[in-house]
């Protein structure tokens, strides 16, 4: 019996594996993953140590994002905008010194109430004219169309077109801003953040580094955030009919702070911004007792293919890397245990069956010896 007790506790001392709580092992990983890296990435599926030269090739990385402005492809319609008439809008038609060819917009009657709507085939009546073709034509050119057609009852007739009442052109704005709805275009150029203005603006859990824009089934992310504190315009896009513009939520701009520190949690990023010291700071820091300050892991990415980045902060300099190292949505941040905290762990969780163990076998000592007095 007391062999058998001493080649369990020989088994359970010499296995650190079987300690509890998770653990980084990077040999393990490195073979995990042998031969996936594709060729050319000297650092795929490698634990890259965060340092000087690696701050250095990420700041160059997002200075090269952006420098690299978007292209609005409605660009030249905006520097040439016109508004031109759609089904369903209303004009009016003034038509100077021939009162009897417009209709009075009293008190008690809006001008868009007394205008002319666009029938939903694009046509419109006029007297005297009778029915003509107007959606998809400019203002000016409805003009030119109404002159040419009244000069025949009407000598040098002059004329004016306004649109009283837009509503064959929308856009939609949905997600998290005040007030979502829909909003007509109009004579005026409606940009994403004008869009965006008129629905009373962000609510407080916008995203404004994630604003999509769906145009014709396809879907662009425009940066908002830029747009504000860079004052790179090319990310307020002019909206045409039909497009939808949706700001997500910072919900999804977490990052995950575990394994050694004195509060685990999942933490929001505030404007899609979050340094490591920040992550481990708001998560009231390492834990002294039980940490390895040595072994801070930051692991981006999916199960095929995570880049894993190492911090060794033993000295507290360090830290002053971890204050430059720009985290990502979805980033785990994992501090690993000291090796004096694992083997304590694995006395803790032995020393109940060696108890039991040893008093099984104090139990048939004793049988023993009463058995052979």
């Amino acid at each position: 019996m007391k062999q058998f007790l001493s080649f369990a506790l020989a088994l359970c001392v010499s296995a650190c594996a079987w300690g509890p709580g998770m653990q980084m092992d990077e040999d393990a990983f490195r073979e995990r993953y042998a031969g996936k890296a594709d060729a050319g990435a000297d650092d795929a599926f490698q634990v890259v140590t965060i340092d000087a030269s690696l701050l250095l090739k990420q700041q160059a990385a997002r200075q090269q994002v952006r420098s690299a402005p978007l292209r609005d492809p409605l660009a030249q319609v905006a520097v040439d905008y016109d508004y031109k008439v759609s089904a369903h809008d209303v004009l009016s038609v003034i038509v100077w010194d021939h009162p009897e060819l417009t209709i009075p917009a009293g008190e008690f009657r809006s001008a868009e109430a007394t205008g002319h709507p666009v029938a939903a085939d694009g046509t419109m009546f006029y007297p005297h004219v009778g029915v003509i073709p107007v959606a998809g034509k400019t203002l000016r050119a409805i003009r030119e169309l109404l002159t040419q057609r009244l000069a025949s009852v009407i000598e040098r007739p002059q004329l004016d077109v306004r649109v009283v009442g837009f509503r064959g052109q929308k856009v939609q704005v949905t997600g998290e801003v005040v007030a979502p709805g829909t909003l007509p275009i109009t004579d005026v150029p409606l940009r994403v953040q004008d869009a965006i203005s008129q629905a009373r603006g962000f609510g407080p859990e916008a995203d404004l580094r994630t604003v999509t824009l769906n145009r014709a089934g396809t879907t662009f992310t425009l940066d908002l955030q830029a747009l504000y504190e860079q004052g790179d315009v090319s990310q307020n896009w002019l909206l045409a009919d039909g497009d939808i513009v949706n700001v997500a939520d910072r919900s999804r701009n977490k990052v995950f702070v575990l394994g050694e520190v004195r509060k685990p949690s999942s933490r929001l990023m505030v404007k899609g911004r979050m340094t490591l010291a920040e992550a481990i700071g708001d998560s009231e820091g390492v834990d002294p007792l039980t940490s390895n300050p040595g072994r801070i892991y930051v692991i981006r990415g999916n199960f095929d293919r995570p880049s894993i980045y190492k911090l060794d902060a033993s000295s507290p300099d360090a830290l002053l890397l971890a204050a430059q190292f720009q985290l990502q949505p979805h980033d785990v941040v994992f501090v690993s245990a000291h090796d004096l905290t694992r083997w304590n762990r694995i006395i803790q969780q032995i020393q109940p069956t060696v108890q039991l163990l040893w008093q099984a076998v104090d139990i048939g000592d004793r049988t023993i010896i009463i058995d052979n007095p």
